[in-house]
């Protein structure tokens, strides 16, 4: 059975740093599109990061490059989320998901029906 378990989430001040991880297990995404999403209360769920676990495509959504990193362990057993310089607008409940399918991340990476699996979530708060 595949699951995926984020953890890491936590009440912090603005401007600190949290890594969030997502370990994989049942299934090694060898060359599957992996994304973070977050959902802030009344808000849809968006896209934050991707990654691609070949390691040939990374992207951010714009309101958190520069400050969050998408990484992946060379197993590819787990997915991390390094974010620096938090803010409250980061509030969120933070999601792993993975498309089991083999297409590219490429541009259509904030589409949430494309991820076949998804993780319970991990909350993150931020205060000012």
């Amino acid at each position: 059975q595949v699951r995926l378990v984020e953890s890491g989430g936590d009440s912090v001040q603005a401007g600190a740093s949290l890594t969030l991880s997502c370990v994989v297990s049942g299934f090694t995404y060898r060359r599957n599109c992996m994304a973070w999403f977050r959902q802030a209360p009344g808000k849809e769920r968006e896209g934050v990061a991707s990654l691609f676990t070949d390691g040939s495509s990374i992207d951010y959504t714009s309101s958190v490059r520069g400050r969050f990193t998408i990484s992946q362990d060379n197993a590819k057993t787990t997915l991390y989320l390094q974010m620096n310089s938090l803010r409250s607008e980061d509030t969120a409940v933070y999601y792993c998901a993975v498309d089991s399918s083999r297409d590219p991340c490429g541009r259509a990476w904030k589409t949430r029906g494309r991820y076949t699996r998804w993780g319970q979530g991990t909350q993150v708060t931020v205060s000012s």
